[in-house]
């Protein structure tokens, strides 16, 4: 018999795999379900870009190996950093990827010696732990709770595990708590980083969903930054072209390069019609993206607003397309999740993002204002 590796040991089938069977053992039940686990979204895409896909895709020159990214694509990601966050950037900052999962998934590869320890949120987005585990590197969970608004206690990280760190991965606005991170908190990553030489990794995909005037916080516009931090990001939910695999990795050139070397043998580009489409996005894209936030902060106050008005106070995102809910007591995150199924709604339960987790459910803002009522009051018929 010829065995798997033992790296896949920790890793299981993925919740959604879980969730999406049982959804349709209730579907064939006959049940109405309105699916709010996975934050895939249900908008479109601007039709600028569509129709820049659509054309480039008939260019049959167009369909060799990329092998890197244009020049294009590189400058217009430095122009929207500079634009959106005042952050500047050189084309040799810029690492295109094919999404930002594809990046988080193989930079422990890159990075990673066996031994090594990745610090990680906890609850976090569970390619942070996935990509460790397959390296061959080892796990320390930060815990991110309500009372510390979500935020990691740095100074309690033990020094053992600074000593052996390599990694810390943290994500404002987050998945799956939509929590925001201040300056005043980025300044104190910094400086850990720098004193414990631990490579900082931001994961900046829900960027432009601030809600309330909040306006977004790259951790490359903290001074020194540049030194000790590099940051995600993604066109798969600013412009939902998730199927359209791209993204990138901005920060100092020395600190992307084991990265790009590795996907040098690993891929041969990001096709070409999806680099010039995103290029339109990001160079012409930022009306669409401040009607989109309008959207999904209606959104937000369309949902919690319903969970009050059927007797469930829930926290108010401050960003993200998220809702990270705290569930009656007498349930697990699981049971609650079965629970919430059985009654026309899939939402995702807590713990399948860490142990911290446990006790509330993710519920992604990913159906209209409309639906999302329903989906509230079915809800809290079980609370």
């Amino acid at each position: 018999m010829i065995n798997h590796s033992k790296r896949l040991a920790p890793l299981s089938t993925g919740i959604f795999n879980q969730l999406l069977q049982y959804k349709q053992e209730q579907l064939d039940l006959g049940v109405d379900i309105i699916d709010l686990s996975i934050g895939s979204p249900d908008l479109k895409p601007p039709t600028f870009v569509t129709n820049t896909l659509s054309t480039s895709a008939l260019n049959t020159d167009l369909y060799g190996y990329a092998i890197n990214s244009t020049l294009e694509f590189k400058e217009a990601v430095t122009h929207y950093y500079n634009r959106k966050f005042n952050v500047t950037l050189k084309g040799a900052e810029v690492l295109q990827l094919m999404g930002s999962q594809d990046g988080l998934a193989h930079l422990a590869l890159a990075y990673l010696d066996p031994g090594d320890i990745v610090i990680v949120p906890d609850p976090g987005y569970p390619i942070y732990s996935a990509s460790v585990h397959v390296a061959g590197g080892k796990l320390y969970h930060m815990p991110l709770v309500e009372e510390a608004d979500y935020l990691p206690s740095l100074e309690q990280i033990p020094e053992e595990v600074c000593k052996k760190a390599k990694m810390l991965i943290i994500s404002y606005p987050g998945n799956p708590i939509p929590a925001v991170a201040s300056e005043d908190f980025f300044k104190s990553l910094i400086e850990f980083g720098k004193k414990h030489e631990i490579l900082i990794i931001h994961d900046f995909a829900y960027c432009e969903l601030l809600y309330d005037g909040r306006r977004p916080l790259s951790i490359l516009s903290i001074p020194e930054s540049r030194d000790i931090a590099i940051e995600f990001n993604s066109l798969s939910k600013s412009f939902n072209i998730a199927g359209s695999r791209i993204g990138y990795l901005v920060g100092n050139a020395n600190l992307l390069s084991p990265l790009a070397i590795l996907k040098s043998h690993f891929d041969y580009g990001v096709f070409l019609p999806i680099q010039i489409a995103a290029t339109k996005a990001l160079n012409e894209g930022d009306q669409f993206l401040e009607d989109q936030r309008k959207t999904y902060e209606k959104r937000r106050n369309t949902f919690v607003e319903s969970l009050s008005n059927e007797g469930w106070q829930v926290k108010i995102p401050a960003g993200g397309m998220f809702i990270w809910a705290k569930i009656p007591d007498g349930y697990t995150s699981f049971e609650f999740t079965l629970k919430a199924i059985e009654n026309g709604v899939v939402v995702t339960p807590g713990d399948a993002f860490g142990t911290h987790g446990e006790g509330y459910i993710r519920i992604a803002l990913v159906e209209s204002d409309e639906q999302l009522r329903k989906a509230a009051k079915r809800l809290s018929s079980i609370y």
